[in-house]
Order: structure tokens, then C-alpha cells, then sequence
């Protein structure tokens, strides 16, 4: 594009005629000429569209921000790209500015953001392919070419130096290798991954980056340091952590290099941590490495002269062993030798952690016997404990009990548990009103008790009102109100499934009713008296003493009635009590408590009155 250049007519002026000359003003020092120079560029041409233009312009803009200590104004117009196409003076001066200013009064104005500047103009002009022309540069400047030793010896010189005073800063502020600017300014140098304008405090790359470019420069144990240091517990690193995605590639790589390394040196519990977190991290287990995993299972938990081991090591490692090579017979196979020698070992001394033993032995390998009849001895003792009341019976899974009488068919206490089981089981069947499940747990009990039936309804029934009546005579069935009360339910559900011959249950049934009628005269409200009659559980008339203690209870309720003005429920209380009342004989008996009555309710004076 051209115009007419208005200072001196006839003559016309280009982009690069106004660049050129910004750029040589610059290289010379004539700073007040060069800042005309871009502000005529600027309102004759405006912001530059061409690539090489606009990467002039930017840099040349850069240096000057800097040359008056803007800074933050350089790193934001400075590119990190394609600054083979501005002047290499211009570059240079800018990047001489940037290390000063790293380095000036101690480090106290090293900001991010002219490091990356410092770093990405360094890493261009040192480039080994030299793009920018700086032994060109040189060249120009002394008057003579410069040597090929004299230039890879200045570079080497150069290069040192940047990376001795970002080294210095890094320690300082305690930057880890990840974080480092040391790392970047290495990193930039071979993918050129530093973008000044995005530089932040905790770094000048990509964390990926900086983990990519240790692995592959030989640093794994510094990566893996640093990131330990960031993340202590390796447990929680997982590829699909967003705390850790971005890393997870070149963190399981370095692990399971570290992994390796850690055979080698017999270290073989770390080595199998590592190969571990590898896994978790997206690892897939090469040959060499799962040869590594075997020979740490192989020989984890063991003395290095093959004698004597420790028990805890060795299960745990062997458990990680065979996570990695889940298909590797051999270490399944040790596995479990080595769980059922310790479950063996603590058996008297320590059930849960023996049971647990014998069990992961079972799930590792199910087929092994050792295995089996170790769960199956614990099994055996908690039936013995649970028969002898030493511990409770819920403990016991019925289903675990049924396998092992199928392993083992003559084993006495699983049957009698078994019958136990099912004996509770038809009482809470019975009690909820489901006949047909009660009834079914009898059979049951007949066939783990006797064997197999057929075995006729009237026995059943039979069999099913003995275990009522028994939880009804159970301890702690009559102290309390709770207890009275189940107890006359279950004496209820008795009394419908006992056949016509069993009077002796409706009696029990009928007694049970009136001691907690009179249990809850003596320590509960009339109402509470009255509800239990209105249940119709005995009708009256068939014990004068329950009789008496419901008109009794009638009687007290419309007083009470009466007193809070209540003249109709009174009123209706009465009359309830005058019928409960016209059955009763004039005079109750004199020498003793009804049949039936414990003797502990006995009032002493044989009367109702």
C-alpha cells in the first residue's frame, strides 16, 4: 500500500519503509526518532493486517513499553511466535532489557510475565537453528565473522547463565520442578510451550506440560517428588480425578518406570505401590512390567536371603500383585496359600481377623477346600456359642447355616440351630397373623429336627401352639405392661390354631387377660382397663374377677366424668357398669383367689369388694 508522503512531495512512503526505519532508529538508540515513527505508521496505516508487518510493529512497540519500564504493557504486546520476522536488534535489546530486569535489586520485581518474556526471546535467539539471525547479529556488530567455537562457546556461556539466574529465582521463591522457570525456559527451548501473556504465579506453562518435559528429559524422580509434595497420598490419584487428568499420562509413565527401578533393587513393596498407582492412573502393564510385578509379588513380605517373612507385607503386596495380573494363577495361588496360614494362625486368637482371612482366601480362589473348611470350623464355633447363649443368634446367617449342613450333614449344631431358626420363625409368622408361613416353619423344623415328613396338619398345629405357649411363658413376659401384653397376644393366636381339645390353652389365654386387666388397674388409667375389655378377648361371665375389675374401671371413668362435667359420658359409663354389674353374684368368693390367679395378685382377703 502506498500514499503520498506530504513531508517531501514527488516522494511515497510504504509500511516497510516506515518499519525499516523504526527498526534501524532503534538499533541505534535514536529513541526519539523511532516513536514518531510508529505514531505516523499508526495514523497513516492503522493497526497492521499483514503477519510480518504487525509482528514488527508488536515488537518494536514491546521494546519501547520496556525501555521506559512498562512492563506488563511489553509482555502484552510482545508475540511468542514468528519473531523471525522482526528485527533481531530490536529483539535482542528487548530481551537484554528482560534478563536485567530479572535480575535487578535482588529479584524484587521479578514478575511472571517478564520471565516468560525473558525466556521466549532467549530461547528464540540462542535456537541452534538460529531463526532470528543473532551470529548474524554478532557478526555485524564486531566486524568480522565469529568463529564456530567461539559461538557455540558464547551460546553454551549464554544459555548457562539465563539458566544459573532463573535457577537462583526459583529457589528463592521455592518453586518446585514443576512450577519451575528453570523447567519452562528448558521446555520452551525444545517445544516452545511459554506464552508470556498467559504466565501465571504458579507457573509459566501448562502443568502437563512441565510433567511431560521432566519425563522425557530423564527427571521422573524430581516430577514425582514435586507432585507428591502437591498431592501426599498417592491412594486418591486416579485418571479420572479432575485433580489429576491433566498429569495422569506422565505420572503412571514415571511410576512405572520408578516401578522397575524398584525391582531392580529389590524394593519390592514401593515397587508394587507404584506399579499400583500406575494402574490407577491408566497404566496398561507392559511385558517387561508385568515380568516386574511378578517377581515383586514373588518375593514381597520375604527376607532378602529367602528365610522368613512378614505376614502383613506379604498378603498385602501379594493382593496388589494380583490386582495388576489378575490372570496370573500363581500368584492367586499363593494368595490364598498365604491367607489360610494366617487365618490358621490367629483361629483361637483373633475370630475376625481369621474369618476375614479365610473369607478373601474364598473370593480369590473358590474352589480352595482349605479355605472353605477354615470358614466353615468358624461357622461351626458360632454355633456353639450361639446355642450355649454366649452370643446372640442374629449374628448367624440361616443361609450360611443350610450350606454348611449341606457340606457337612451330621453337623449336630447346625441343625439344632437350623431348628431353633425356624421354631422362632413360626412364632413371629403366627403372631402377625400369616398361618400358612407359620405352619411352613414347623415343617421345617420337623425336617431339620427328625427329617423329612410327610407330617399331618393336627401335628403341626400341635407343635406350632407349643412354641406359642412356650414365648408366652417366656422370662419377662408378665413384669411389665409390654410383656403382658405380647404375651396375651400370643396366647390369642394359640387359641385360634389350637384344636377343641386343648382347653388348657383358652385357660391360660382367659388368665393371662385378666392379669393385665388387673395389671393396668394398679398402674394404668380406667380407659386403658376399658380398651382391653372392648378388644372382647373374654367374654364376661367366664371369670368374676375380670368382670369386677372392668365395672370397676366403669365406674371410676364416670366419676371422673361426672367431676369435669362430662354428665353424658357418666352417664354412659354407668349403664356399661350396671351390665357388667347384673352378672356378677352378690357376693364374690371368700376363701381364695379365682382359679387361676397367680398368688403374687392375691389381695389376702378372698373378696371383690
Amino acid at each position: 500500500m502506498q500514499v503520498d508522503d506530504t513531508g517531501e512531495p514527488g516522494r511515497t512512503v510504504t509500511v516497510g519503509h516506515l518499519l525499516d526505519a523504526a527498526e534501524r532508529a532503534f538499533v541505534r538508540a535514536e529513541f526519539d526518532v523511532v516513536r514518531p515513527l510508529l505514531q505516523r505508521f499508526q495514523r497513516t496505516f492503522g493497526t497492521p493486517v499483514a503477519e510480518d508487518a504487525a509482528v514488527r510493529y508488536a515488537v518494536l512497540r514491546a521494546a519501547l513499553a520496556a525501555r521506559v519500564g512498562n512492563w506488563p504493557e511489553a509482555v502484552r504486546r510482545c508475540p511468542d511466535s514468528d519473531l523471525h520476522l522482526a528485527a533481531t536488534g530490536v529483539v535482542h535489546a528487548l530481551a537484554v532489557g528482560a534478563v536485567r530486569r530479572l535480575g535487578e535489586e535482588g529479584g524484587r520485581h521479578t514478575d511472571s510475565g517478564t520471565a516468560a518474556l525473558a525466556i521466549v526471546l532467549w530461547a528464540h535467539l540462542l535456537d541452534e537453528d538460529d531463526p532470528g539471525g543473532f551470529r548474524a547479529l554478532l557478526t555485524g556488530r564486531r566486524g568480522a565473522p565469529v568463529p564456530d567455537e567461539q559461538w557455540h562457546e558464547a551460546r553454551g556461556h549464554l544459555l548457562g547463565r539465563i539458566t544459573d539466574l532463573l535457577h537462583a529465582l526459583d529457589v528463592k521463591s521455592g518453586r518446585d520442578v514443576l512450577a519451575a522457570w528453570e523447567t519452562a525456559w528448558e521446555a520452551e527451548r525444545t517445544d516452545a510451550v511459554v506464552v508470556p501473556q498467559d504466565a501465571g504465579p504458579d507457573g509459566l506453562i501448562p502443568l502437563e506440560d512441565a510433567a511431560w518435559h521432566l519425563l522425557d528429559h530423564g527427571r521422573r524422580l524430581p516430577l514425582l517428588d514435586a507432585y507428591t509434595a502437591r498431592h501426599p497420598d498417592p491412594g486418591t490419584w486416579t485418571a479420572d480425578s479432575p485433580d489429576h487428568r491433566s498429569c495422569a499420562d506422565a505420572l503412571a509413565q514415571a511410576l512405572a518406570e520408578r516401578g522397575q527401578d524398584r525391582v531392580r533393587a529389590q524394593e519390592w513393596s514401593e515397587a508394587l505401590a507404584d506399579f499400583g498407582t500406575a494402574a490407577r492412573l491408566g497404566n496398561t502393564l507392559s511385558a517387561a512390567e508385568r515380568e516386574a510385578v511378578l517377581r515383586a509379588g514373588n518375593n514381597v513380605g520375604r527376607s532378602r536371603n529367602g528365610y522368613g517373612y512378614s505376614p502383613v507385607t506379604r498378603i498385602h503386596g501379594l493382593e496388589q500383585a494380583h490386582t495388576l495380573l489378575p490372570e496370573d494363577g500363581s500368584l492367586a495361588t499363593e494368595l490364598t496359600a498365604e491367607l489360610v496360614r494366617q487365618g490358621l494362625k490367629v483361629f483361637d486368637t483373633d475370630f475376625r481377623q481369621s474369618r476375614s482371612r479365610f473369607a478373601r482366601a474364598l473370593a480369590v480362589s473358590p474352589q480352595d477346600q482349605d479355605a472353605r473348611r477354615g470358614l466353615d470350623d468358624h461357622l461351626r464355633a458360632d454355633l456353639r456359642r450361639a446355642l450355649d447363649g454366649a452370643q446372640p443368634r442374629e449374628r448367624i446367617h440361616a443361609n450360611a447355616v443350610r450350606d454348611l449342613l449341606r457340606r457337612d450333614p451330621d453337623c449336630a449344631s447346625a441343625r439344632e440351630w437350623l431348628t431353633d431358626h425356624y421354631a422362632g420363625q413360626a412364632v413371629a409368622a403366627a403372631s402377625e397373623g400369616r398361618t400358612a408361613a407359620a405352619r411352613a416353619a414347623v415343617h421345617n423344623m420337623f425336617r431339620y429336627r427328625d427329617g423329612e415328613g410327610p407330617y399331618v396338619k393336627e401335628r403341626v398345629d400341635g407343635v406350632l401352639v407349643d412354641l406359642l405357649l412356650d414365648a408366652a411363658r417366656a422370662r419377662g413376659t408378665e413384669s411389665t405392661r409390654a410383656g403382658m401384653e405380647r404375651r396375651v397376644d400370643l396366647l390369642s393366636t394359640a387359641v385360634g390354631v389350637a384344636g377343641p381339645d386343648r382347653g388348657d390353652v383358652k385357660e391360660q389365654h382367659d388368665a393371662a387377660v385378666r392379669e393385665l386387666a388387673e395389671h393396668l388397674e394398679a398402674t394404668a388409667s380406667p380407659s386403658d382397663v376399658i380398651e382391653l375389655y372392648l378388644r372382647d378377648l373374654m367374654r364376661t361371665g367366664v371369670s368374676a374377677r375380670y368382670d369386677q375389675t372392668v365395672r370397676a374401671a366403669y365406674l371410676r371413668r364416670a366419676a371422673a366424668r361426672e367431676e369435669a362435667g362430662d354428665i353424658g359420658g357418666a352417664q354412659r359409663d354407668r349403664v356399661c357398669a350396671e351390665r357388667i354389674g347384673a352378672g356378677l353374684p352378690d357376693q364374690g368368693l371368700l376363701f381364695g383367689p379365682a382359679r387361676g390367679r397367680r398368688r403374687h395378685h392375691d389381695s389376702g382377703q378372698g373378696a371383690l369388694f
